[in-house]
C-alpha cells in the first residue's frame, strides 16, 4: 500500500519511518509512505504557501493552490484512485475499526495542515475523509497522520516479532472491542508488589479465564461504553455476563 503525506515538515516523519519495530513496514515498503512538501510547487521566491483569512481574524490559512499541484502530481504517479484525507477536529475520530479499513487498502493521500486552516475550496474539491484523533487541536495534522501510519504499520504480517500479537489489543475484535488485561514480567516481587498467582501456575485454562475477567473489570470500570456495545452485539458470554453482574 502506498501513503502520500502533503506536509510542510516532511523532516518530522525521519524518526517514525526509521525508528522502532514499525520502520521494518516503512523499509520494504509494505507501506510505501511517500512526503511531498507544498513548498516545492509554491510560486515566488518565498515559496509561500499560506495567506491572511478573507474577513480578518488571527493567524494565516494554507493556500488551495499549492496544496492541488501537489495532488495534481501525487495522481499522475499514482495508478489507483486514492482517496484523499485530511486531519481535522471535524473529522471522525480515529478507532481502531478505521485503521483495519486503511491496514487492507492500497493507501490513501494524507493531507497535513497547519496555521489557522486550509481553504475551504480546496476541501470542498478534494477532501473525501476527515480524520480526528480527538476533541483537542495539534499545530499540524502531521502527529495524527504518524498515528495513523504506525498503527497501520503494525498490522502488516511480518511486522511484528510476534504476529499474533496485535489480537491481544485493545479494541481487537479478537477481544470482542475490550480493552486488554494487565501484563507482568521478571520479577515475580517488585516493591513488594507481586505478580498474580494464576500467572504463575501454569494452568492455561484459569489464565486465559483471568484474563478475560481482567479485561472485562478494566472495560465495564473505564470504558463501559465499549461494554454495552459488545453487549448489543451479543458477544460477551453467559460467563461474562454473571462476572459482571457479581461485580455491579
Amino acid at each position: 500500500m502506498r501513503f502520500d503525506v502533503l506536509t510542510l515538515f516532511p523532516e518530522l516523519f525521519a524518526p517514525l519511518l526509521s525508528a522502532g519495530i514499525t520502520r521494518r513496514a516503512f523499509e520494504t515498503a509494505q507501506v510505501d509512505v511517500r512526503l511531498t512538501n507544498p513548498r516545492d510547487v509554491a510560486d515566488g521566491n518565498y515559496r509561500r504557501v499560506d495567506d491572511r483569512p478573507f474577513g480578518g481574524g488571527p493567524g494565516m490559512v494554507m493556500m488551495a493552490e499549492p496544496l492541488t499541484r501537489c495532488l495534481s502530481n501525487i495522481r499522475a504517479q499514482r495508478t489507483d484512485a486514492a482517496p484523499v484525507v485530511l486531519f481535522s477536529p471535524l473529522g471522525q475520530p480515529l478507532n481502531h475499526a478505521a485503521v483495519q479499513r486503511w491496514s487492507d487498502s492500497t493507501g490513501a493521500i494524507l493531507v497535513c495542515g497547519r496555521y489557522e486552516g486550509i481553504d475551504q475550496r480546496f476541501i470542498d474539491s478534494h477532501v473525501d475523509e476527515q480524520i480526528s484523533l480527538g476533541d483537542f487541536v495539534l499545530s499540524g495534522g502531521e502527529i495524527a497522520a504518524m498515528a495513523l501510519l504506525d498503527a497501520v504499520a503494525r498490522l502488516q504480517p511480518g511486522v511484528l516479532n510476534d504476529q499474533d500479537s496485535h489480537h491481544q489489543d485493545s479494541f481487537n475484535p479478537a477481544l470482542d472491542g475490550l480493552l486488554d488485561c494487565p501484563h507482568y514480567t521478571r520479577p515475580e516481587d517488585w516493591q513488594g508488589q507481586s505478580v498474580p498467582p494464576v500467572l504463575m501456575s501454569g494452568h492455561h485454562e484459569q489464565i486465559e479465564r483471568w484474563r478475560r475477567e481482567q479485561r472485562l473489570r478494566l472495560t465495564a470500570q473505564l470504558r463501559p461504553d465499549l461494554i454495552e456495545q459488545a453487549r448489543a452485539a451479543g458477544r460477551l458470554s453467559p460467563q461474562d455476563l454473571a462476572f459482571l453482574a457479581a461485580r455491579a
